[in-house]
């Protein structure tokens, strides 16, 4: 069985080597689907029987890990030094440096690598994460699929 969990947050990136409009500091409306496989819990009398994770569990994590932090945030590669010298600039400004050029595709393979290691297997149902979508825009995604990425 897989469930799927949509969770929706805003952050402000740029590419910089782009050749378009993406070389210039914008932001997104960005959502992420976790999608988890396992089979349905048959413990009777908890909470998640007949569940293969509790909805709210899963948006829990996925916002700990991933939406909370990245959400009103500027994702900026460390490589783009221009760019973080002028955001050090704005006082308790919340930026998030990552290792790679925050495209949708790292930004979904970066997802998966934080959220595969969150998911526990807890009741022997084998939970694992399957699939992380990151919608750019509503037109726009990158699926970071379990031995794909």
């Amino acid at each position: 069985m897989q469930i799927t969990r949509r969770l929706e947050f805003d952050a402000g990136h740029r590419i910089p080597h782009h050749k378009s409009q993406c070389r210039h500091m914008h932001g997104h409306r960005y959502a992420i689907e976790i999608t988890l496989s396992g089979a349905i819990i048959e413990i009777e009398g908890i909470s998640e029987q007949g569940m293969v994770m509790d909805f709210t569990d899963v948006k829990n994590i996925a916002y700990t890990y991933i939406a909370g932090v990245w959400d009103h945030a500027f994702l900026v590669y460390t490589g783009d030094t221009q760019v973080i010298e002028f955001l050090k600039t704005l006082p308790e400004h919340k930026t998030v440096a990552l290792p790679f050029i925050p495209t949708a595709e790292n930004l979904a393979a970066e997802a998966f690598r934080i959220l595969d290691k969150a998911y526990q297997d807890t009741y022997g149902n084998n939970l694992r994460l399957e699939q992380v979508r990151l919608y750019e825009t509503p037109n726009n995604w990158a699926d970071a699929v379990r031995n794909k990425i």
